[in-house]
């Protein structure tokens, strides 16, 4: 075996689709936390690099679920209520995630939109892992293959928009995703 044995999310094309969900979930979380931390600071830069990442990783996410995920929960829970919520809330997400991305961190209200974006989304997951998960789970959806599914689309989804493929989307250094985006909006 190699003496480098780290593995990257695309070498992992096995994972439990509501595990891959619930991963991204936490990041998601992570990043409204660091974003919350700079509220009322001086440092425009370090937000608008949080704003960007938050947004492109709930595009991915949304994508995921409404192109993959939903249709197959769709289908075996019978709970079109719960799934159509869940839709009208991306629509509201998806509109917030336009503003964001078309304003910038010294504009009025943006921290505001970050803020009601990160209470909508919380919420959302709130549903999600509390009510469509475990319907899920208990229509026996099989969670493996829409798991290798959703994550050959995310990486190309990843790979489109000019993200990293980091190993498990977790743990990533904060200051290395700034540098990164930094990089990344410079060119």
């Amino acid at each position: 075996m190699p003496a480098n044995t780290k593995t990257s999310a695309s070498d992992n094309l096995a994972q439990d689709a509501i595990a891959m969900l619930m991963a991204d979930h936490k990041k998601v979380k992570k990043l409204f936390s660091d974003f919350d931390k700079l509220k009322g600071e001086n440092s425009d830069d370090n937000k608008a690099a949080i704003v960007e990442q938050i947004c492109n990783e709930l595009k991915i996410h949304t994508e995921l679920e409404e192109e993959i995920f939903y249709p197959a929960v769709r289908e075996a829970i019978r709970d079109p209520d719960l799934m159509d919520e869940a839709l009208v809330e991306h629509a509201g997400a998806k509109d917030l995630i336009a503003q964001l991305e078309d304003a910038s961190p010294d504009d009025d209200l943006y921290d505001a939109k970050v803020t009601v974006l990160g209470e909508q989304i919380d919420h959302h997951v709130k549903e999600e892992e509390g009510d469509m998960f475990p319907k899920a789970k208990k229509a026996k959806v099989d969670t493996e293959a829409l798991g290798a599914k959703m994550m050959k689309r995310k990486m190309a989804l990843m790979q489109t928009m000019g993200m990293d493929d980091d190993e498990d989307g977790d743990e990533e250094d904060s200051e290395s995703t700034r540098s990164r985006q930094t990089r990344t909006a410079k060119r």
